[in-house]
């Protein structure tokens, strides 16, 4: 496995297995527990198995722009003393049909006054965007390389994570100003060695921090010693589809238009000029449609179904599951899943077989996952 060494998970009861191709750890003994933790106390997750590239030459931001679908980062700004404030963006990787090669964030490199790029990206991705950057990217113009197995990577989700953050990086505003960063914003420590950026990958308040995979290693230490709960791969994709987020390697790969996962607002930049597969999403955004889509279901109490179960609708198949979970916050089963365009948001399906559960279909926005709210009885004041 990738990320901490095993012992370091071990030791805190860790139960592995693999997830999207990769050893990780499971969960830690008490999910339930871990997922309390994560949405209202404070959790800390081991995402070192992710790859980290970094892009380096004579115009590494102007040779990966016809390459990347989505906004190029912008140099860092360091408002405060020793704070630097900069912004990662998400983007996609697509072959010249539009599918999706990858996903990653894109962000300035190590050195806030050198132009270099990291790109932080799934494992599952890592190889085809790697054969992909050789045979786009000219070597004489900027050098990829793969520093992974430096770079350490943990996510501190809940409520109670900024005061853990606060005393990584002083920015001198007091913990309000992590609660406040948006989704990719983030801030580097004084002396560098930390890097905390917002994400929104999950259904609870969370922070990347980026650092060397050593420093990973006390930090890990030094929460866990505090009574910060570790929280597993299964709690993570609960939280996950909670959040309406695709997965590489699971919710979407190489046979996936992006316009069919639905991230086209959030993973191309429609202002820049040519990149690879943009064809394609122009003629789908502006003159056509796809046949499928990514959705939400909401299944109920009911066991979630498996990955790839076939989704029904009026006696014909009509899509499949890619991820389910059993959510706490819903009460029961929900469920990331392409569907055929002929099925409407709040359009009933069946999944599994044709008089399997019952399942409502929503579209993938924010807060989507929340459980309708009781409709009023009649007569009730």
């Amino acid at each position: 496995m990738t990320g901490l060494a095993r012992e370091d998970h071990a030791r805190a009861g860790g139960s592995f297995g693999q997830v999207r191709g990769v050893e990780v750890a499971r969960h830690y003994g008490d999910p339930a527990a871990e997922y309390v933790s994560a949405t209202i106390a404070a959790a800390v997750r081991d995402r070192g198995h992710r790859a980290l590239l970094l892009v380096t030459g004579r115009a590494p931001v102007d040779t990966l722009n016809g390459v990347l679908a989505g906004r190029m980062p912008r140099p860092p700004a360091s408002p405060a003393e020793g704070v630097v404030r900069g912004r990662a963006e998400y983007s996609a990787v697509l072959s010249a049909k539009g599918r999706v090669v990858a996903d990653a964030r894109v962000m300035w490199g190590p050195v806030p006054h050198e132009e270099s790029l990291w790109l932080d990206v799934p494992r599952p991705a890592f190889e085809p965007l790697l054969a992909h950057l050789r045979r786009y990217v000219p070597p004489r113009l900027a050098a990829v390389e793969d520093v992974s197995e430096e770079a350490g990577l943990l996510t501190v989700m809940g409520p109670g994570a900024p005061a853990l953050l606060g005393e990584l990086v002083d920015s001198g505003e007091g913990l309000d100003v992590f609660k406040g960063l948006k989704e990719g914003d983030y801030l580097t420590s004084g002396d560098g060695r930390e890097r905390v950026l917002r994400t929104s990958d999950v259904d609870t308040p969370a922070w990347d921090v980026f650092t060397s995979k050593g420093r990973s290693r006390e930090l890990w230490r030094q929460f866990l010693d505090q009574g910060v709960a570790p929280v597993g791969a299964g709690v993570w994709d609960t939280l996950r589809v909670e959040a309406g987020r695709p997965a590489f390697g699971q919710d979407m790969d190489e046979s996936c238009i992006l316009s069919e996962v639905g991230i086209v607002d959030r993973a191309v930049d429609h202002a820049k000029g040519c990149y690879t597969g943009q064809e394609v999403i122009v003629r789908i955004r502006d003159r056509g449609h796809v046949n499928r889509s990514l959705r939400g279901l909401h299944l109920g109490e009911c066991p979630a179904p498996g990955s790839d179960a076939e989704i029904f609708h009026e006696g014909a198949v009509v899509g499949r599951v890619t991820s389910a979970v059993n959510s706490p916050r819903c009460g029961g089963a929900i469920a990331l899943a392409y569907v055929r365009r002929e099925v409407p948001p709040g359009g009933a399906v069946a999944a599994g077989s044709e008089d399997g559960p019952s399942a409502t279909v929503r579209e993938l926005a924010p807060g989507w996952a929340a459980p309708p709210a009781p409709s009023a009885s009649v007569g009730s004041r």
